[in-house]
């Protein structure tokens, strides 16, 4: 009995992560447009911050609980699962042509953090030390830096039609930013909670947990979005989605925890990396050569999940 309500609770915690961090996002670019913060800035700092921070809560808190398993295992396992499954499933649902010269250099920066990760991982001996999480976040920043300088093109005329839009009072933005921030605390403390229970009582590492059931669920929001922007025509949308997600994961993300709490490192981990790394690859060399997404194509990166979680059942 027990441990359904633990898998209650994980379930509870997860809709309260992804519905706080709609409400932060939300919230945030209302008072961003009020300020006629130019829309490519809203979607850089606040959209990607506030849809990462279900990621971000629950590495940081299981690093200082001494899971680091569950921490670096959410974040690989939810970079396989934005890259691998999701672009997977939106092939299925019908080919899209992707601009690759446009997505290229950031796609590209996708691949150097599975790489890294994948490096760190393997010459360090029990710890990604502080000095190697804080080279991720350096590469971060310029990352960041020439994603804005690219995309600061945006018309004035567009940030009007922004601003001009109704919009909540400042105050509202203020409280719901708060409500939200209470959601995404209190549900990480109830995902990492429940997930060391079931993973004591069933005896299944706190790695495996979070490559899989909290790096589907964290992912959720990804999903989501890529599904819709693709039922709209945007694939190009959808895999921007999915590459800036990688990208923020391991650059940010696994840099800051390893900042603030050493990583513990499990070797089992090297081969979720490497999966990862296969994955960018065949993915990159999918839209290099054909610059769209076929069906097939996302048979072949399913096949690629689905025997990748069969290999870890058999692994437990």
């Amino acid at each position: 009995m027990q441990i359904f309500l633990q898998i209650i609770l994980m379930i509870v915690g997860l809709v309260l992560l992804i519905k706080g961090s709609d409400l932060f996002v939300e919230a945030s670019s209302n008072i961003a447009k009020k300020l006629k913060v130019p829309p490519i800035l809203i979607g850089l700092t606040i959209v990607a911050f506030g849809t990462a921070a279900p990621e971000i809560v629950i590495s940081i808190s299981s690093a200082r609980s001494g899971l680091s398993g569950l921490a670096m295992g959410n974040l690989i396992g939810s970079n396989v699962f934005n890259l691998i499954f999701i672009l997977g499933v939106c092939s299925l649902i019908g080919p899209f042509v992707v601009d690759f010269k446009k997505i290229y250099k950031e796609f590209l920066f996708s691949v150097f953090a599975a790489i890294a990760v994948l490096t760190m991982l393997i010459f360090s001996y029990d710890y990604i030390t502080r000095l190697a999480s804080g080279v991720l976040l350096v590469v971060f920043a310029i990352y960041m830096f020439m994603i804005i300088k690219q995309n600061l093109k945006t018309k004035e005329e567009e940030v009007e039609t922004e601003a001009s839009k109704k919009l909540k009072p400042v105050w509202l933005s203020l409280l719901l930013i708060l409500v939200g921030l209470g959601m995404i605390l209190f549900g990480a403390d109830l995902v990492v909670d429940s997930a060391v229970f079931i993973a004591e009582t069933f005896g299944i590492s706190d790695r495996v947990i979070g490559l899989t059931i909290i790096a589907a669920g964290t992912s959720l929001p990804e999903l989501s979005i890529s599904i819709f922007a693709f039922k709209k025509g945007r694939g190009d949308l959808a895999l921007g989605n999915i590459i800036g997600s990688n990208v923020f994961n391991i650059l940010f993300i696994l840099g800051l925890t390893g900042v603030i709490t050493p990583l513990a490192v499990d070797p089992a981990l090297i081969i979720d990396s490497a999966v990862l790394l296969i994955g960018s690859l065949i993915t990159l060399l999918f839209l290099y050569t054909g610059k769209k997404m076929i069906r097939f194509e996302g048979i072949a990166l399913l096949a690629i999940y689905f025997g990748y979680m069969i290999h870890m059942a058999l692994n437990l």
